[in-house]
Order: structure tokens, then sequence, then C-alpha cells
């Protein structure tokens, strides 16, 4: 009898905090000795996830340049079957672009040969609490992200006073009535509430029906350089001037190394645990809707 893998769809929009939920269902894979492949889809061209993942090696493939939901889904479909005869995991973590549908992304695990040996599939959708309470791009694509979740995470929640959470859950909720909510800051969540079991297929009927059509053709992804000894508070207000949905890059400043990343009007420098490729310093991609 084929062992059957279950599988993790990561999604969220843009600067959601789905990379840093990544990392810590990795390292408790580590601690417990759990074999955990993953898929990581950059919308952009430049593959910065990786470098914070730090998954060097055969267990870890970044798929770039577009969304695994649509445009890369047969690609997904043949990165998946490679990351099973290669790597036999216990699991599987597909972390989503942020303009990605998580539902459609599951369908995949539907299709030959992955159907053969995939298990149940659960969709978490990261919410940046901040996002909701500030009202920025609710749109479409958020509430049809919303809308798939099996299991919602009420991310960031430290950026937010507690007296605006009963709003920002009541908000989530006129999106997805059913699918719990848990709160979280850093994407710190027992991983055991992430892999679920399903006894009654409930997840299974919901999926029976066709997903919604989309695009992306609202969106667009750069790539700027950044120079070497640039200074934090400089770097911070040109890219604040972007007004970009999402920014994320290396880059050298005159303080060091730091970890760019950006969501609205928030831009943040952060140390950075260890050096990526040196190839990544210096660039920065930065996510916009089309013709801002």
């Amino acid at each position: 009898m084929t062992r059957r893998v279950p599988a993790l769809v990561v999604s969220g929009f843009l600067g959601s905090g789905k990379t840093t939920l990544v990392r810590h269902l990795l390292a408790d894979a580590r601690r417990a000795g759990v074999r955990v492949a993953v898929v990581s889809n950059e919308f952009g061209e430049l593959g910065i996830d990786q470098a914070l993942l730090g998954r060097e090696g055969e267990a870890y493939v970044e798929i770039e340049g577009g969304c695994v939901c649509c445009r890369l889904s047969d690609e997904l479909v043949d990165t998946l079957q490679m990351l099973h005869e290669r790597v036999d995991p216990d699991r599987v973590i597909v972390e989503t672009s942020g303009v990605a549908l998580p539902f459609d992304v599951q369908l995949n695990f539907w299709r030959e040969p992955v159907s053969h040996w995939a298990g149940d599939d659960v969709a978490v959708v990261v919410v940046n609490a901040e996002q909701v309470a500030q009202g920025r791009d609710l749109d479409s694509t958020f509430e049809q992200q919303v809308s798939s979740a099996d299991l919602l995470l009420l991310n960031q929640i430290d950026l937010v006073s507690e007296d605006a959470l009963p709003r920002v859950e009541a908000l989530l909720r006129e999106i997805e009535p059913e699918a719990p909510l848990i709160r979280t800051v850093h994407g710190d969540v027992h991983p055991e509430l992430l892999f679920p079991p399903d006894p009654e297929g409930l997840r299974s009927r919901r999926r029976a029906e066709p997903p919604p059509p989309h695009g992306h053709a609202q969106f667009a992804a750069k790539e700027i350089s950044v120079e070497a000894g640039v200074e934090p508070e400089a770097l911070c207000r040109r890219l604040r001037e972007l007004g970009a949905l999402r920014v994320k890059g290396f880059a050298l400043t005159a303080g060091g190394l730091r970890l760019v990343q950006g969501v609205g009007p928030r831009i943040e420098l952060k140390e950075v645990e260890s050096a990526p490729p040196r190839g990544l310093v210096g660039r920065v991609v930065v996510i916009h809707r089309s013709g801002s």
C-alpha cells in the first residue's frame, strides 16, 4: 500500500509572514527527525526565500517567475513528483507567492502522478493583522485567499492594539465564517495544528466544486539595485516612496548586511543570521499594482 504523505499549502497576501511560519515548521521537523520537502514560489525573478529559509540541498526547490496556482502549475506537479521520488518526505510544504490562491494550488495534489501518494492537503492562510486593521489591500485576491482557508492564522497581532483585534476577526469572519482562526506572533504555531486529520472528508467535499477564475494582471514585480554602503535611513525612505505592496531583498548598508522587508509603508532592515548567496546582495524585489 502506498504511503500517503500529508501536504500543507501556506498561503497569504504579500508580507503576511508565510516564510517565517515555514522556518518554524522546518526547525520543528529537524528536532523531531521528520523529513520535509519544501517548494517555495516567488512572484518575481529573485530567489530570496531560499536564502531566508536556509534550506540547501535536495529537499528544497524554488519555482521562480510566476505563480504555481496557474501559469506554473505543471511545473509544480513535476517538482512535487521529483521530490517524492528523490527525498521520500514525511511531509510536503508548498509556500505560495503572495498573490496565489490556495484552492488552485491544492488542486495539483489531485493530479497524476502526485495523486497516487499525496495524502490530506490543508491550506493555511496567514493574515497580517496590521494590514486588516489599516484596511490595506483587502480586495478580491485577499478575499479569495481567506475564503479558501482550512485554517486562518491571524499573524503579527503584536503590531495592532488589543482593542482592534475583535474588529479584525469580525472582518475575516464575514469572508470565511467557518475556518478555525488562531492568533499568532511571528507565525509561531504548533505544527500538529497544521496537519490535522479529516476523518469525515469535509475538506475533500468542499473542494469538489470548481474554483473561481482569477488572474494576476493587477500585480507586477520588478527588481531594483541598492548600492553598497547606503545609509539605512536613506534606503528606507527611498523604498517607502515607491508606494509598493511588498519589498524584499538584501542590502549591504553602512551599518552592515541587512535583510530588507517592507509591507505597505512599513520598511524594516534586519540583521541576517547567515549570509545569503553573494549574488543576492544589493538586489531588492518590489511588488506593486500594475500601473502604479
